[in-house]
């Protein structure tokens, strides 16, 4: 098959690999239909994170089921189905209790800006989409594989809440649709910081009601004087950076929960200020099957549309350009066809 390949810094082809396989009779192979570029595959892209020179792409895919394994009983060839980025089975003791991406036998995607990938655990993971969709519902069902899914669990991490006041720290895709979940679940105000023009219109049309365009103490003073000098019920960490984090700490109220679903590069927690202030951390990688109950209807019901995120729009083969526009934040996110 040909998928997406990285070979060193900046280095993104599209290139002929060798098809994934059943390996194991809980795995099936699906046939992507629609793909995406993550804003963490950038910490890849960018030499943040070691990697293996030709390794495949790609974590967020919709697609088609190919071939399941032997002990696959819920799924079949032909079938629509959202693919989570975590695999899980959904049965075991962690995956019980609502951390499926703590799931003993986890898996992961990872050939999904690709034309197949493999899903380690096919029963559990697999969400099935028992109509053809829509051609213009498809960005927001790719985006429940994970970055809908991941911005819903930073607000539930947080406990946003009906009337209260939730920060989301990050104008990326997972922090719009952090937005997005803010505000489904009740939040009176829910402020969104941003830079760039494109990504503050977004956050407004997500349901955020003030937009602060600073950074470091001076963005911090002015969430402050947004909550009458007390701080957010909730915060979303939606970057992964030590600066997000800080920010997020310093406009949490006392009492309060930062919910994070960056993933953490070169963080340091203040845990004095935490400790002070009872200000709790949670959170972590998005248990993405959990949701899926929960936000498929959203979507195909038209309540929410977090497929708005994907700016650009590219066949899989051009995929380098759709990475270099990410990169360079001309492109918010970047929806993959075959």
């Amino acid at each position: 098959m040909r998928a997406t390949t990285l070979h060193g810094l900046k280095d993104i082809r599209f290139t002929e690999v060798a098809d994934p396989v059943i390996e194991q009779p809980t795995d099936a192979i699906v046939k992507v239909i629609a793909s995406c570029i993550c804003g963490s595959d950038l910490w890849n892209y960018r030499g943040d994170n070691d990697i293996t020179p030709g390794m495949t792409m790609g974590h967020e895919s919709l697609g088609v089921v190919e071939e399941v394994g032997s002990s696959v009983s819920s799924f079949r060839k032909g079938d629509t189905v959202i693919v989570p980025f975590c695999h899980c089975d959904n049965t075991c003791p962690n995956c019980t209790f609502g951390a499926q991406s703590a799931c003993v036998h986890l898996g992961f995607t990872v050939s999904g800006q690709g034309e197949y990938a493999r899903v380690t655990q096919a029963d559990g993971t697999l969400y099935r989409i028992d109509a053809d969709p829509a051609p213009e519902l498809l960005p927001s069902l790719l985006s429940l594989s994970d970055v809908m899914a991941t911005g819903w669990h930073a607000a539930v991490a947080a406990g946003v809440r009906p009337g209260g006041t939730a920060v989301v720290v990050g104008d990326g895709a997972v922090g719009l649709c952090g937005v997005i979940a803010a505000s489904m679940m009740g939040a009176e105000k829910v402020v969104a910081m941003s830079r760039y023009a494109d990504r503050q219109k977004l956050a407004t049309a997500f349901g955020a009601t003030h937009v602060v365009e600073t950074r470091g103490e001076e963005g911090e003073a002015e969430v402050l004087e947004l909550t009458d000098g007390v701080g957010a019920d909730a915060v979303l960490e939606c970057v992964g950076t030590d600066q997000a984090m800080r920010t997020a700490f310093a406009v949490a109220r006392p009492g309060s929960t930062v919910g994070i679903v960056g993933v953490p590069h070169g963080v340091q927690l203040p845990v004095h200020r935490m400790f002070r202030k009872n200000v709790g951390l949670a959170g972590g990688m998005a248990p993405v099957r959990r949701y899926l109950d929960d936000l498929l209807p959203l979507v195909l019901d038209g309540r929410i549309n977090p497929g708005l995120v994907f700016d650009k729009t590219l066949p899989l083969a051009a995929v380098a350009e759709g990475y270099q526009a990410m990169d360079e934040r001309t492109a918010i996110k970047v929806f993959l066809q075959p």
